[in-house]
Order: C-alpha cells, then structure tokens, then sequence
C-alpha cells in the first residue's frame, strides 16, 4: 500500500521581528508545531524519498530540539530599580508594547523583602519568554536598599539597570500626596520635613526627602556596577516626550526602536501621556485614577528651602549621570 504523505514546512525568517505585528502576539510555537508535523511527516512514509530536513534545510537543525521557540521561565535580564513615584509604572507600561520584552506585571520585591525564599523561587514568579525576548521586572525599593546591589550582583554582573529619577522636590510632595490618600490623618508635609521649623533644618532621613538624595543611592551601585550599565531615564521627558525616552531605554536594551510616537497621545485632563492602543485592547488606555492626581498644596517657602538643600546633591548627582537634569 502506498504511503502518502503531505508535508507542511514552515522557515522561520532571518530576523524574528517579521512575526510581529502591533496588534498580534508572536507565533513562534505555531512555527514550532507545523515544523514538528513535518518531520514526522516525512520519517512516517519510509522509501518515499524525501530528504531529511537537516539536509534540505540546514537552517532548522538549531530549532530540531524546539528548545529557540519554546518559552520558558528565566531570571530577569533588566530590572527597573528606581525611583518611587519617578514614573517607573509608566515606563514599565510603556515597554510593554515591546514584543521582545516579558515584563513582571507586579512588583515582586525580591532583593529587598523576599531574599530569603531564594532564586529559584524568583524564577518561577517571571513571566515565560522566547529566546530572544528580555525578562524585566521593576521594584523602585530596590534603588534605596543597602544590600540590593550587592544582591542583584549575585544574580548576574551583566543585568542592566534602569532608575527614572525625577525633581527631587516633585517627587517628595508626590509621594506626600500618595501617603495622605492612604493615611489622611497624618502630619502636614512641613513638620514632617523639618526636623526644627524656625531653624528651617530639614529631616533628610523622612523617607519622601531621603529617597531623592539620588547621588547617596547611586553610589552604592557604581560600586557594583559599571555605568554603562545603568540608564537614567528623566521622569519629566518621559512625560513630555515619552517616545523619545522610549527610544533611548529601547536602544540601551539592544532592542530595535518598535515603541515610537505613534503609540502615545497628550491628555490634557490627566496631563499625562496614554496609549492609543495598548496590546490586545482596541481602546486607548491611560494609567490608573492615582496617577497623575493632583498634588498637595505646599508653602512656596518650603519649597524653596528643599530646593536650596537638594541643589548640592543634585550637582553632584549630574557628575555622577554624565547629564544635567535640569532641576531647579
């Protein structure tokens, strides 16, 4: 009896970026299914004088184990570290429109609460990736935490670094106006940021003013790390010009520049920008009610008090960046 047989051969193009689209996800495991098929195809109906596929196709035998195309759990290769209240969920949002970025939805806090439960434990909480795709998580405690660096280090010298630093000023009275809407029974910002209000001696260890002495924290991780190795995103361009920074942490990530201008859009009411249309949705999509609220209402003589005590931190901060930031 003879043996018919009809075989379906799929080859992957040179440059996997042909498989994307903006609204589709990848299809490598179909690629690797209908691959699959014809190889057994073919090693089904003996004498029938088809060649192998290693032979006629020396291009698959790197995919003969499936192993390119099937996704699997791996530690994270880049990791937002910073800052809080930076405009880190807005970045990770934004990168996700990347289809060769896998990113943690949540923040797992991993090197600074969860340590204990190990590496393995971190693994299995990454979302599945394809050869090729980059794992990243963000967790902005990390950029503050003593022992993070040293930590992260252990896990891999080569991860790259990303911290979104904003006005030091902003972001306090930022993260104030989170702490109220949470707890509004609190402290007014002014005696909470001054140790001594008629000295005008500022209290540089209140958590919302401590974690803007970027230069402290950016120490501690040059002494791990290479600078090259860490990207500075401007939490103010990134709302200005958010498909420019995009560019520039694409670029940092070796990844081809995909997330551009066409994905955003200004909205005045939130002053802030959204996504036209984000990955499965046919909606534009803006981030939660939390983001972009208004902020509490500070003395200006507060303000310029934090100003003159953050201007030398800051200065020193730009040397360590290689950038001017712009802060007042």
């Amino acid at each position: 009896m003879a043996c018919i047989c009809i075989a379906l051969l799929l080859v992957p193009p040179r440059d996997p970026k042909a498989l994307y689209t903006s609204s589709h996800p990848p299809i490598h495991s179909h690629i690797h299914t209908l691959v699959e098929a014809s190889y057994s195809c073919s090693h089904s109906c003996p004498g029938t004088g088809q060649t192998d596929r290693s032979e006629a196709h020396p291009e698959l035998e790197a995919n003969s184990s499936g192993k390119e195309w099937t996704a699997t759990r791996r530690l994270p290769q880049a990791l937002i570290i910073g800052v809080k209240k930076g405009g880190t969920r807005a970045l990770l949002e934004f990168l996700r429109l990347h289809p060769d970025i896998r990113a943690l939805g949540s923040e797992p806090h991993f090197f600074d609460r969860h340590y204990a439960r190990g590496l393995d434990w971190y693994r299995s909480i990454m979302p599945k990736a394809l050869d090729g795709q980059i794992v990243m998580e963000k967790t902005p405690r990390y950029f503050v935490t003593v022992e993070t660096p040293a930590r992260v280090h252990a896990m891999s010298k080569d991860v790259k670094l990303i911290v979104v630093v904003r006005d030091p000023v902003t972001r306090a009275i930022s993260d104030y106006t989170q702490i109220i809407s949470k707890t509004p029974n609190i402290p007014a910002f002014e005696s909470l940021a001054f140790k001594n209000q008629t000295t005008g001696q500022i209290d540089s260890l209140w958590s919302p003013l401590w974690i803007g002495l970027y230069a402290q924290h950016m120490e501690r991780w040059l002494a791990w790390f290479p600078r090259n190795q860490i990207h500075l995103v401007s939490g103010e361009r990134l709302i200005s010009d958010p498909a420019g920074e995009l560019g520039k942490v694409q670029d940092f990530l070796g990844l081809q520049r995909i997330v551009t201008d066409k994905h955003f859009y200004f909205n005045k009411t939130k002053g802030f920008p959204c996504l036209k249309k984000p990955e499965g949705s046919s909606k534009p999509h803006c981030l939660g009610k939390t983001k972009g609220r208004t902020h509490a209402s500070i003395n200006p003589e507060v303000i310029q008090r934090l100003r003159d005590f953050y201007k030398p931190h800051n200065q020193r901060f730009y040397q360590m960046a290689g950038q001017d930031f712009g802060w007042q």
